[in-house]
């Protein structure tokens, strides 16, 4: 497991990708992000709602999205926070839950 300083830094950078591509991503299609004392919250014209937040005690960065809980760890091998389950990135599966929301492959988080 990652020592706090070493969690801190790859989840600040990771967060900070993802914010970036994220706000890119909000001139193609239904999303509004907001950033909330560094989690992110994106907004759908639906009213439906994602959460991506830093888990620091646990060392995880935490989605909860389609009314589902994604715990996401760091990979050395990956060299990003990757969901165990699926092997995905934290920007792809990000990408690949906002295309479900919306219904179609609208948003890719470069």
């Amino acid at each position: 497991m990652l020592d706090e300083n070493s969690f801190r830094q790859r989840c600040d950078a990771a967060m900070d990708v993802l914010k970036k591509s994220l706000i890119a991503a909000e001139d193609s299609a239904d999303i509004e992000v907001d950033d909330q004392a560094g989690a992110l919250h994106i907004s759908f014209e639906d009213g439906a709602r994602f959460v991506i937040s830093p888990n620091a005690p646990v060392r995880q960065i935490w989605i909860s999205a389609l009314t589902t809980s994604f715990k996401l760890d760091w990979s050395d091998e990956e060299q990003d926070f990757t969901l165990a389950k699926t092997g995905e990135g934290l920007r792809p599966l990000v990408a690949r839950l906002i295309n479900h929301q919306l219904g179609g492959e609208v948003v890719e988080l470069a």
